[in-house]
């Protein structure tokens, strides 16, 4: 099997999450990190309105047209997202990271479940599973996102009209369907 013709299968898993926030993806391994970055937003739920970057095997990695830090002496030095395809960073059971939104600082975990060949009844990139809600961008990382649901929770809390109001109307944190992931948000896509 050419693995730059290879189906990667990952689990994206939101760090500390509880119950456990998690997607698993099928995408071709020639997909480059940023368009990896694209896909993760999709399945995930978030709306790209933050910066990211990838940490694998000790490099970052970034989008050289988002980062002001780049340059920074404290900071490592990153590489183009851009540049670099899955198959040339990632390997069968590496473990790596994405981090979104560096002010609420949420941390996803990446495995490399497994290494496949194209199966033709699949329009790649495709999320096959996955668990709960992504919590709501800029609702203050895991510890806002755990006072948002104790506001949700409770109809009698002070917050409750103002956070529902917030979340235009409603939120249920165990929602999660694939098949509205890949018909809404993924198939149709020119990646």
């Amino acid at each position: 099997m050419e693995i730059s013709k290879s189906i990667y299968q990952l689990k994206i898993t939101l760090n500390e999450s509880k119950p456990e926030i998690w997607r698993r993806v099928l995408v071709p391994g020639k997909f480059n990190l940023g368009k990896l970055h694209h896909v993760f937003q999709l399945v995930m739920g978030w709306t790209d309105s933050h910066l990211h970057e990838f940490e694998i095997v000790g490099k970052r990695y970034i989008n050289p047209d988002d980062d002001e830090d780049d340059f920074d002496p404290d900071y490592p030095r990153a590489f183009n997202e851009k540049k670099v395809k899955l198959c040339d960073v990632a390997n069968l059971l590496d473990v790596f990271e994405y981090r979104y939104d560096f002010g609420d600082g949420w941390r996803h975990n990446i495995k490399v479940e497994k290494i496949l060949e194209v199966d033709e009844i699949y329009n790649y990139p495709v999320c096959i599973a996955g668990a709960g809600a992504c919590p709501p961008e800029d609702c203050g990382g895991l510890g806002g996102y755990g006072e948002l649901l104790e506001h949700i929770k409770n109809p009698k809390h002070e917050e409750h009209r103002s956070t529902m109001r917030w979340l235009g109307g409603q939120f249920d944190s165990t929602s999660f369907d694939p098949n509205r992931i890949n018909r809404d948000a993924l198939w149709g896509r020119r990646w």
